[in-house]
């Protein structure tokens, strides 16, 4: 059996070496690096499930380099900081993090985290196809169709379906242009293309209530875009 791969990023050498130690009696495949630079090398090389990631390293921000691994990995991310207060945790989880812990922690609770994280990202990419609302519109992933709530076919266009794909497999996660488009369309976005914001105008238009003041595909400035689908859920209770 393969075992999971999990990356450290942390400047404390002796914390690096005590997690190192404890993951790798818990059946881990476990590398470490103290910094941006490092976890550079080892995404491209070691390829790992999960990144261990401190906010807090010396001359660098734990949630730029979050972001970095958003476009440059499909690992999950398990935030540690000294600080465990909701803004912190908001800013770690909007910059793509899958779950935030809060030093000094107990190992085995970090244990726990680490495989509730990689099994829960597991079971996404296992889940079969299924029916996505956006709005008052249900996307069919099989049959690459919208209805709207009357049941009438949404009309899309092939990029238009892929955009949509990737919101769909990224619920809440604020989505830069440039991650769109390497996602949704396998490019990198060029200077001054602006496809995306066009596409995402034209699919309010077709499920957003209020296309100019939407709440399902909502615009974080100075970020992207993020897939609310929790705005669905509150309005049918």
């Amino acid at each position: 059996m393969t075992k999971q791969k999990l990356l450290i990023v942390d400047d404390e050498a002796p914390l690096r070496e005590m997690l190192s130690d404890y993951l790798l009696m818990h059946g881990f495949d476990v590398r470490s690096v103290a910094d941006g630079a490092g976890m550079h090398t080892e995404l491209d090389g070691f390829n790992p499930d999960l990144v261990i990631l401190d906010v807090n390293l010396v001359g660098e921000r734990g949630y730029d380099l979050a972001r970095e691994i958003a476009k440059q990995s499909r690992a999950g991310i398990l935030m540690l900081t000294a600080v465990g207060d909701l803004p912190h945790r908001l800013e770690g989880l909007a910059a793509g993090a899958d779950d935030y812990m809060a030093k000094p922690f107990e190992p085995r609770e970090l244990l726990a985290r680490v495989r509730s994280v990689i099994r829960r990202l597991g079971e996404e990419e296992r889940k079969p196809e299924h029916r996505i609302r956006f709005g008052g519109c249900v996307l069919d992933i099989n049959g690459r169709t919208m209805v709207d709530p009357d049941g009438a076919d949404v009309q899309l266009t092939s990029m238009e379906f892929d955009l949509l794909c990737v919101f769909a497999r990224h619920p809440r996660q604020i989505l830069s242009r440039d991650q769109l488009c390497r996602l949704a369309h396998n490019r990198d976005l060029e200077p001054g293309d602006r496809s995306i914001d066009i596409r995402i105008t034209r699919l309010r238009k077709k499920f957003e209530t209020e296309p100019d003041a939407p709440v399902v595909l909502v615009t974080v400035r100075g970020e992207g875009y993020v897939y609310e689908p929790a705005y669905d859920e509150a309005r049918r209770r």
